[in-house]
């Protein structure tokens, strides 16, 4: 099994790891809060790619839940720790300025899962607060790890 701690880990670096790390069943996901975007589509396209289940065991927020969008929900998982925050998209100017992003969020929101979106369209939908989807919540939609 792989553990990854997404927040120590550069995706490059991660890319670079899954290159040369032998075959595994499983990849760890401890904790993330986020990042740039296109790094982290690239990374789960390579981990969807790669058959491996994934395990999400700890805080997965912003781009992290991206995971949940390019791996099949019957190869995710989910522990006690697991925590998935959302919010809405948004972009940083050389400047730190935050912009709002509300196409990039309609497009987001739409990549979910089903079950997802439902759960955050219940809870208010993507905004600038975190959402946080964990526990019994979590747990039906997504299975326990065993």
């Amino acid at each position: 099994m792989r553990t990854i701690r997404l927040q120590v880990l550069s995706s490059a670096m991660l890319l670079g790891m899954m290159a040369t790390a032998p075959a595994r069943a499983e990849v760890r996901i401890l904790s993330s809060p986020g990042g740039e975007v296109g790094r982290f589509l690239q990374l789960f396209e390579e981990l969807r790619a790669s058959g491996e289940r994934i395990v999400i065991d700890g805080p997965c927020y912003s781009a992290c839940t991206l995971v949940l969008s390019a791996v099949p929900a019957h190869r995710i998982c989910v522990t006690r720790r697991a925590v998935l925050g959302f919010h809405a998209a948004r972009s940083i100017d050389g400047r730190g300025r935050i912009y709002r992003e509300p196409e990039a969020t309609r497009l987001v929101l739409e990549a979910y899962p089903a079950p997802v979106r439902h759960w955050i369209r219940r809870h208010g939908g993507l905004s600038g607060r975190l959402l946080k989807l964990r526990g019994r919540a979590l747990a039906r939609i997504y299975r326990t790890c065993r």
